[in-house]
């Protein structure tokens, strides 16, 4: 066993040292360079309208409301008084965009009406729009979505 040994080792020498020479060796040229195609000839189109439209700006409701309630449902020609409590209706006096003021005003929308302030002017879906953007709110569904 001892001999097969001894042959071993100038084997295993020899291959270590071709593994090495041929690591050091230095790397084959690079290829010439492939030019790019050529661009495509100009087409003759006419000029691209915008694809976004000039926002619009929406006309927000006033804020001056003078004592008394806030909203009201006009529903099929019927006017009706949107209740709300008195801290609500504070809140909602100072800042419309809130979650609660909001509520009452959909609950309204979802029986087929129009909101109106109590000057006449109409709370829109773009109003409420400009409010959700205000706010920035968020709501969640019930897959666990977020829905902006």
């Amino acid at each position: 066993m001892r001999a097969t040994l001894i042959g071993i080792k100038p084997v295993i020498g020899v291959a270590v040292a071709a593994l090495v020479l041929a690591a050091c060796q230095p790397a084959p040229p690079p290829s010439a360079p492939v030019p790019p195609a050529p661009p495509p000839p100009p087409v003759a189109t006419r000029p691209a309208a915008s694809a976004l439209p000039a926002p619009v700006a929406v006309a927000m409701p006033r804020t001056d409301l003078p004592p008394g309630p806030i909203y009201r449902c006009d529903v099929a020609g019927a006017s009706a008084i949107l209740p709300l409590p008195e801290n609500i209706e504070g809140l909602c006096r100072r800042h419309p965009e809130m979650g609660p003021c909001q509520y009452e005003r959909d609950a309204c929308r979802q029986r087929g009406g129009r909101v109106l302030t109590s000057l006449g002017e109409e709370v829109t879906l773009r109003v409420e729009a400009e409010y959700d953007r205000r706010v920035q709110r968020v709501r969640f569904q019930a897959d666990g979505t977020a829905k902006r």
